[in-house]
């Protein structure tokens, strides 16, 4: 029998970096846009096109362009109750027993509709699928003014535990550095948010560095840790974990091929790593797949995979006995092994 982790069957698998603009797939888009009288291509090749990236892929500033059309889908209550709904579904389907969906409730802002209605939305999203083991990450973005990105932690503040569960800071670092929000990552860390932040994607290994000296205690993606021993140490001595999110890596070239991806260099760091999707549809693809990319090139075996997902667990943002439910369903899980 092979010591090597199946992904396809098995039900203990979590998702940490999931946007919501980013999962929505061809059947949820045509639900959204019926709904909202958004005419679409009856063809769904021609869809997929618009809302995934294709081989040509030449950085994350191409990739992110894919955004625009699916996040003008999430601009009132309605469509976000329901994409957060659906979402979710898709998630169970695929073996997700803990999932943490994020988006930027400034980018749904428009007259008559404010950051807190979007909010208040998706949470209803949450209540409508069950509410099964999920919580919302707020993004305060890059590109977005100061007072938009406060009142983002604000609203994290009143709605944390009730539905959001932390705070990201996204858009492209390459662009924005992670080093000119240091005010704002100080100010989360302040309010008690659990808060996570992309870096090492775009850019190099300064923009995780500045991240973790604000107090991040979670990276989205930090692939470029790489290439600093000394980041890649103190990563490890203060248990930051990396939100690795492989194919979405690959399509923005923060990573040239997976051959080169740097899952096992972190792993013999001691470096906390997680598993996620990303954006599955503008990539593409889905957990199990994400796993199976991993096992096929470096041989991920089953005492491998059950310490990564125990990572996730540690790294969850949630309380302590949703962690305990999560470590005792992966150790049941590959105790049957």
């Amino acid at each position: 029998m092979s010591n090597l982790f199946n992904p396809y069957n098995a039900n203990c698998l979590i998702d940490l970096h999931l946007h919501l603009d980013g999962a929505l797939d061809t059947d949820i888009v045509r639900e959204l846009a019926a709904v909202q009288h958004i005419p679409l291509p009856e063809d769904d090749n021609e869809l997929r096109a618009m809302i995934s990236v294709s081989s040509g892929c030449r950085s994350l500033t191409d990739y992110l362009e894919k955004f625009d059309f699916t996040t003008s889908l999430l601009r009132n209550g309605p469509a976000l109750t329901l994409a957060v709904r659906r979402v979710l579904e898709r998630q169970w389907e695929q073996g997700v027993m803990y999932t943490e969906i994020r988006f930027a409730p400034l980018l749904s802002v428009r007259e008559g509709f404010s950051q807190e209605d979007a909010v208040l939305a998706a949470i209803q999203g949450l209540k409508e699928a069950g509410d099964r083991h999920t919580g919302l990450i707020l993004c305060c973005m890059r590109s977005r003014s100061g007072d938009d990105n406060l009142e983002t932690l604000e609203i994290a503040k009143r709605y944390l535990g009730k539905g959001v569960c932390g705070v990201d800071l996204a858009g492209n670092e390459a662009i924005w550095p992670n080093a000119l929000f240091s005010s704002l990552l100080l100010k989360a860390g302040e309010l008690g948010l659990p808060f996570t932040v992309h870096a090492g994607e775009a850019a190099g290994p300064e923009s995780v560095e500045a991240a973790v000296s604000c107090g991040a205690r979670r990276i989205g993606h930090g692939v470029r840790s790489i290439s600093d021993p000394a980041l890649m140490r103190r990563l490890a001595e203060s248990r930051v974990t990396l939100e690795l999110c492989p194919t979405s890596n690959l399509d923005t070239k923060a990573v040239s091929d997976l051959s080169h991806y740097p899952l096992r260099t972190f792993m013999e760091h001691g470096i906390p790593v997680t598993v996620n999707t990303d954006d599955p549809v503008i990539s593409a693809t889905d957990i199990r797949r994400e796993w199976q990319l991993l096992t096929d090139e470096f041989s991920v075996t089953n005492d491998e995979a059950r310490a990564i997902l125990l990572n996730a667990a540690d790294a969850a943002f949630c309380d302590d006995t949703e962690k305990a439910r999560l470590r005792d369903k992966i150790h049941a899980h590959f105790d049957n092994k």
